[in-house]
């Protein structure tokens, strides 16, 4: 049978990328109480009357819809080591992170952690994520299993790792190589799954490793490439060290052959300008995760430079650095480290590199970011203020642009009252 709904709210979403720090913005498409129709997973129609008795529907009146956000980075795993306490990047992997991972070699316990983590993701307004689960396969298993269930897009891989990392957290190039070649056949490209070749960071990875995850993207251009790079003063100086024959940390990924239109670099706050430029060539995107640079201390990421230069940006919780998986939040710390250099990110900037502009910087800008007839219905209900303190703010906000910020910078999962994938509710307050 058919399955038909039609949603009446304030629908909110863009038609193009807005400019830095204009809040009236052509870009920005606002239809207040309207109707969004969705039919089979899909949405159908958006409309101002009211559709016919034959649509069941949900009155939303004086609430926001918005399409799902798209989380570009983090860490499924990491759920236990959120909020650590006293380490910059390279101390809090040992201390926290990697304890935590090293217990995902456990079958149960990564599927009990996949199912925690999706349903995390779900309960903030998050839709479509792209995700490290560990180094262990039956991990990467999991986390699209669980996805695959819940009908999400996601995009995922083995974590590859072969040296600098403690016993239990290790690969080797040729069984990393088995591994990956085995889960891209079962789920690259199955249901609304997609694989991404997955480097920890260059550091733990050998030369071999990384020209052997090069391979796999050569030989599919489909495949995604996730990795970190640049995120700490201290990485930036040990990779110097471990690759002396690299123009810059970059530099490492573009010579393996991981720099490309797929590929999806977390953090990129110690670049220089030709490093800027090789990610405008090449189409790879920075995946921003303030919270987290805030958290760790590692630094504050240049946006201007990076979009002036023509380098994609999205937006990304990175939790577990990232002290929370509500992308309203992570929004709201972009703001503050764009503060901290002087300029002002308008809550159009950051909606679009958390939606639309994530979307088609992961070539998926068919499919979701929009609230477009056509696209998989993956979108999110949410009131405009949760308590009286932004509720007062609200009901004094004055035009659309403060009103969007207020709720931005006030708002959290609190706000959120249902969460639709591919048209099924799959989270409801």
């Amino acid at each position: 049978m058919t399955k038909r709904i039609a949603l009446r709210g304030d629908l909110l979403d863009f038609t193009a990328e807005p400019d830095w720090g204009v809040t009236e913005s052509p870009a920005v498409r606002f239809r207040p109480d309207h109707w969004l129709l969705i039919e089979d997973g899909r949405i159908a129609a958006v409309q101002a009357e009211a559709p016919g008795d034959d649509w069941p529907r949900e009155d939303h009146a004086g609430r926001l819809i918005l399409p799902g956000f798209i989380d570009t980075h983090v860490h499924s795993p990491q759920l236990d080591v959120i909020g650590s306490y006293g380490s910059e990047l390279l101390d809090w992997l040992n201390t926290y992170t990697f304890p935590a991972e090293r217990r995902y070699a456990d079958p149960e316990l990564a599927a009990s952690g996949a199912a925690l983590f999706l349903a995390a993701l779900l309960a903030h307004g998050t839709t479509a994520a792209v995700v490290f689960p560990t180094v262990h396969k039956v991990s990467a298993d999991a986390l699209f299993a669980g996805a695959a269930e819940r009908g999400m897009r996601l995009i995922a891989g083995k974590v590859l790792m072969d040296r600098h990392a403690p016993d239990g957290l290790r690969d080797d190039v040729v069984q990393a190589e088995a591994d990956c070649r085995e889960l891209i056949a079962r789920w690259h490209g199955r249901d609304r799954l997609a694989y991404a070749v997955t480097v920890r960071f260059a550091p733990t990875s050998t030369p071999a490793q990384l020209a052997m995850a090069g391979r796999l993207c050569a030989e599919d251009p489909t495949l995604y490439l996730q990795t970190h790079v640049a995120e700490n003063r201290d990485e930036v100086r040990w990779v110097r060290e471990l690759f002396p024959e690299a123009r810059s940390y970059l530099d490492v990924y573009a010579r393996a052959g991981l720099l490309h239109a797929r590929s999806v670099l977390a953090h990129g706050i110690w670049l220089d300008d030709a490093d800027r430029a090789a990610l405008r060539e090449s189409g790879a995107q920075i995946a921003h995760s303030p919270s987290s640079n805030l958290f760790l201390g590692s630094g504050l990421f240049d946006w201007r430079a990076a979009e002036a230069a023509g380098a994609a940006v999205t937006l990304a919780s990175d939790v577990g650095g990232g002290t929370s998986l509500s992308m309203l939040r992570t929004m709201a710390d972009a703001y503050k480290v764009q503060a901290m250099a002087h300029q002002r990110l308008t809550a159009w900037k950051a909606l679009h590199a958390s939606t639309r502009g994530a979307a088609q910087a992961l070539s998926l800008g068919h499919e979701i970011g929009s609230l477009e007839p056509g696209h998989a219905a993956d979108l999110c209900v949410w009131d405009w203020a949760a308590g009286p303190v932004a509720q007062q703010r609200m009901a004094v906000a004055r035009g659309l642009h403060e009103k969007v910020f207020a709720w931005l910078t006030l708002g959290d999962e609190r706000c959120l009252v249902t969460s639709i994938v591919n048209g099924a509710v799959r989270y409801q307050r």
